[in-house]
């Protein structure tokens, strides 16, 4: 909710009622005593090129994890901030519940793997022998399969939607600083090798590197910089490329 204060978001979702009423900023509670944080400042100070899920210090042989609240007030965040990069950490916290391997069945609570990533569809083999006959389910929404199959944004189920994917078709256009004749290009991008959403901080060029695979590309036209030349916007995305860790990517692709 746009209205409640976000110093009460953890980062994994949840309300903290007991930090909504703590004392006012302190550094007591993170690894290091700082007044000001300089690593924060260059956490948030790239928009374009943000991948945060969690807060790790970067002090050198430390590692230590920050947890969200704290660093909300170490970094001295301003309300629109904290709204911004609570829709980064839901972003990038779905990609990862999209990609993991394996779920619960809403059949019979067992492991599912999934071993199509290109396709929502699931058969249960236990569920299907217990019934005798195929239960299926969705990847997406966890309930039973509804609709047509295969399909990899959707399946029949009312509410079931890929939240990425509709982010990346819904999102505003991007104003440009730089660039104010190039419009019509969307403000968040999904990184074309590894799929994570990146928005554009409007203020730098249109080159950004993704934080995850280090990709540098072109977030008008998508390709790659250096095959970046005559520059044309590139449509609204309406697939995530899957990362595989080696130079080629498959995407899920809307039907």
């Amino acid at each position: 909710d746009d209205n409640d204060d976000d110093d009460d978001y953890d980062g994994d979702g949840n309300n903290n009622d007991d930090d909504a009423s703590a004392s006012p900023s302190t550094s007591v509670d993170l690894p290091h005593h700082l007044d000001h944080c300089p690593i924060l400042d260059s956490i948030f100070g790239q928009r374009s090129r943000i991948f945060i899920q969690r807060f790790v210090c970067g002090q050198f042989g430390c590692g230590a994890e920050w947890p969200y609240v704290e660093v909300c007030k170490m970094a001295l965040l301003t309300s629109e901030e904290k709204k911004y990069f609570k829709k980064i950490l839901a972003f990038n916290a779905a990609r990862e519940n999209f990609l993991i391997k394996a779920v619960s069945c809403p059949g019979c609570k067992s492991s599912v793997m999934r071993t199509n990533e290109s396709s929502l569809n699931v058969c249960c083999k236990l569920c299907t022998s217990n019934k005798g006959r195929t239960f299926e389910f969705c990847w997406q929404c966890l309930k039973e399969w509804k609709g047509p199959k295969p399909r990899s944004d959707r399946c029949g189920n009312d509410g079931c939607c890929n939240q990425l994917l509709k982010t990346l078709q819904t999102c505003p256009d991007v104003v440009f600083e730089l660039m104010p004749d190039i419009t019509g290009c969307p403000s968040i991008r999904a990184c074309p090798t590894c799929g994570s959403l990146l928005e554009h901080s409007k203020k730098d060029c249109n080159f950004v590197v993704c934080p995850r695979c280090k990709m540098n590309f072109c977030f008008v036209c998508l390709k790659q910089c250096y095959e970046c030349s005559s520059c044309t916007v590139a449509p609204r995305q309406t697939s995530i490329p899957v990362w595989h860790h080696v130079n080629h990517t498959r995407p899920f692709s809307l039907q």
